[in-house]
């Protein structure tokens, strides 16, 4: 099942399994400017993320002193049991609550919503986080937009470029990728420079990742058409740009959280990134995508 968001500029659907965005069409030329989940290269669109980001040590952690296995980017990805909680012409949330089989993997009891809000050329994507327990929960949470690229057929993918807010000068932290585990090392990416040029080869490597960017915006440019869209992301620490090498996509990954580092102790309190929810507290975080008016037709 989808539901559509529409106004005189974006078209939107949204998949009631995992809460997942897997569309953002223009209304007036139709271009499409999402990924388009093809099961032979990557078969998502824009996965959300929690309660965790990335993958756990061996898949498990730590909590009080009881172990619990939880599935890379944790359990959203494929759920089934969102229900809708409102639904205007231009607005959707979808909420999420535990259950007994979450608590066997996730110990808290929590509500999950998921909004997307579409106004003009921007659609905010918000998530809600609201703790029901007596406890203090604790978790992460993300984005995992994948965007066309190239978006129009005349084009190639190293047409492209991601072009920061601000001249950067951060490194990518690496991946094991034996295991999806953050490693020590780390490799130059900017020097003091705020584009990135998009290739394939760009992530042979798995995932850039950066902790200590000081942009909160972020464009895919077109050497042909321009601007194409802008990603901003005000409430997140760090930022995951990904695509498979065989894949015309670029991934834009706002996350508050990040993958277990190799020498974790896989105490989930003290877990790189997690955020903690006091008993009864609500937790907010929002990300949105611009889409430039001149490719809108």
């Amino acid at each position: 099942m989808q539901y559509t968001l529409q106004n005189h500029k974006l078209k939107i659907a949204i998949k009631k399994t995992g809460a997942e965005l897997c569309s953002i069409e223009s209304v007036k030329n139709n271009t499409q400017f999402m990924w388009d989940a093809s099961p032979a290269i990557w078969a998502n669109h824009a996965p959300n993320l929690f309660p965790i980001i990335g993958a756990l040590k061996d898949d498990t952690y730590i909590f009080e002193g009881e172990t619990y296995s939880l599935p890379k980017h944790g359990f959203l990805r494929g759920n089934t049991d969102f229900e809708v909680d409102e639904h205007t012409e231009t607005s959707l949330t979808l909420k999420l609550r535990y259950n007994d089989a979450l608590l066997k993997i996730y110990p808290f009891k929590f509500e999950f919503y998921m909004t997307y809000k579409l106004t003009d050329n921007r659609l905010d994507i918000i998530h809600t986080v609201k703790n029901l327990d007596d406890k203090t929960m604790y978790f992460s949470l993300g984005g995992h937009p994948a965007f066309k690229c190239p978006v129009f057929e005349d084009e190639q993918y190293d047409d492209y470029v991601l072009e920061f807010e601000h001249p950067e000068n951060s490194e990518t932290h690496l991946i094991n990728t034996t295991n999806g585990l953050i490693s020590n090392k780390t490799n130059p990416i900017f020097n003091n420079t705020n584009t990135l040029p998009l290739t394939h080869d760009l992530f042979n490597d798995d995932a850039l990742i950066f902790k200590d960017l000081k942009s909160k915006k972020v464009s895919l440019k077109s050497k042909k058409y321009g601007n194409i869209l802008t990603v901003s992301y005000p409430d997140f620490d760090y930022l995951g740009i990904w695509a498979k090498p065989t894949g015309n996509y670029v991934c834009i990954e706002p996350w508050l959280g990040i993958a277990d580092n190799n020498n974790t102790d896989q105490d989930f309190k003290t877990k790189e990134g997690i955020l903690r929810l006091d008993s009864k507290e609500t937790f907010m975080a929002g990300y949105w995508v611009e889409v430039d008016g001149r490719v809108l037709g």
